[in-house]
């Protein structure tokens, strides 16, 4: 029997976050450091820790990344430029602008470590020729606010940039490159890692445009211009790509494996569902709520507690005015459908700290999740209506607030089952 389910499921959270912290995993993936020039370049939430890990390891460097606001983290060498995420901004503009000059004119003898973690996505920003930057901030808002699962809006992205899709490597071309990645996408497909940027792309600028018609994604006619073009995007084959090696270091099924080992020494039998679970985030919800109860029904009152875990990425379709994420909004769901069953607790996070646009990982329930919202005055009904799961959490206290974890694998859900 765990005694303190909410403590131990923030562990196993914790215990999730800390497999993935570049300083304790980056350095044995670095070769010796190359003779001659090497450049560091690189972007995501993650790439200041990562950048940081990699002069612990070979000392100063040249180089630059760029992470999201309130992620920095002191380089001797390697600039870090802070940008928004996950709405580009100009100084994600202008950051990106002074990375690909830094690339330009190497040669084949030089050497160039690229750092990719998820955000990079919105935090590489370089339109296409005739999309503003306000443009492309519409663009990814609508994006963000569709429902598309994470490689569909990646290829649109791409499609719409001058950076991603193999074109950062491209750009760097002769140098070698080796880019070390931490994945947060579902399967772990180096091409959808903030959107590929050193990655070779297949794909073209017609299933872009048929991915924002089947989600309904309205764009400026600019957009629709840029896509009548010939793809930007370089093709896996290419020449520019053929001194690049990409390496995944840090992936969802390391961390949900670390959080088993843990439950498993506390008693508990562990399930695990899948690192690359997707879907709206309510449907996943209602369907692990009525395995939980299943297994729950099946539980003799001597049996050890089940754990579920589960990563991957979900999504919110957005139906309403509140302020939300998927992991909170997992829960949210999570708690109407288990009706305040006893013995079930449930936590969602983000690895990355940040559920949605909201400085908060996420959230935690337990069987009195639905009456202290009764308690406050609050609906979570309404709520889960409005999209409103932070705000809802914000009100009963059920809200998991890390602040920057420096790393991102994705999405860690756990549900305990105890007799």
């Amino acid at each position: 029997m765990i005694t303190d389910p909410a403590a131990f499921l923030h562990s196993l959270f914790d215990r999730a976050v800390a497999v993935a912290d570049p300083m304790r995993s980056l350095a044995r993936f670095l070769p010796e450091r190359p003779n001659g020039r090497v450049v560091v370049v690189g972007a995501g939430k993650a790439s200041a820790r990562m950048a940081e890990a990699v002069e612990a390891a070979w000392g100063p460097c040249d180089g630059l990344v760029i992470t999201r606001y309130g992620y920095a983290r002191p380089c001797t060498g390697i600039e870090v430029v802070e940008a928004a995420h996950p709405v580009p901004d100009a100084a994600g503009l202008a950051a990106t602008a002074r990375m690909l000059a830094l690339l330009q004119g190497l040669g084949a003898g030089d050497f160039v470590l690229a750092l990719i973690s998820g955000g990079a996505s919105a935090l590489l920003t370089a339109p296409r020729e005739g999309i503003t930057l306000a443009e492309k901030q519409a663009v990814n808002a609508a994006l963000l606010a569709s429902g598309a699962p994470i490689d569909k809006m990646n290829t649109v992205r791409k499609h719409l940039s001058c950076v991603k899709g193999g074109q950062l490597a491209a750009a760097a071309y002769p140098a070698q490159m080796l880019c070390l990645m931490i994945s947060d996408v579902p399967g772990d497909d180096p091409a959808f890692i903030g959107s590929g940027p050193t990655v070779g792309d297949d794909s073209t600028p017609a299933d872009a445009r048929a991915i924002l018609a089947q989600w309904q994604i309205a764009v400026p006619p600019s957009v629709l211009a840029a896509l009548d073009q010939p793809a930007r995007v370089v093709p896996p084959h290419d020449i520019r790509l053929s001194r690049v090696q990409n390496t995944i270091y840090a992936a969802p099924a390391q961390s949900l494996s670390s959080a088993a080992e843990l439950a498993q020494q506390a008693g508990c039998r562990v399930q695990i569902l899948g690192d690359a679970v997707e879907g709206e985030a309510r449907d996943v919800a209602a369907a692990q709520a009525a395995q939980a109860l299943a297994i729950q029904a099946a539980l003799r009152p001597d049996d050890a507690p089940v754990l579920l875990l589960s990563g991957g990425e979900l999504t919110v379709t957005r139906r309403g005015d509140g302020i939300g994420g998927p992991n909170a909004e997992f829960c949210l769901a999570l708690a109407l459908a288990l009706k305040g069953a006893p013995g079930i607790h449930a936590i969602a996070c983000d690895t990355d700290g940040v559920d949605g646009a909201a400085e908060v990982s996420g959230a935690i329930i337990s069987p009195d999740t639905l009456p202290r919202a009764t308690m406050t005055g609050v609906s979570a009904a309404e709520a889960l209506a409005r999209n409103d799961a932070h705000s809802f959490f914000a009100a009963i206290g059920g809200q998991v607030v890390t602040g920057p974890t420096l790393t991102n694998v994705n999405d860690f859900r756990a549900i305990l089952i105890q007799p």
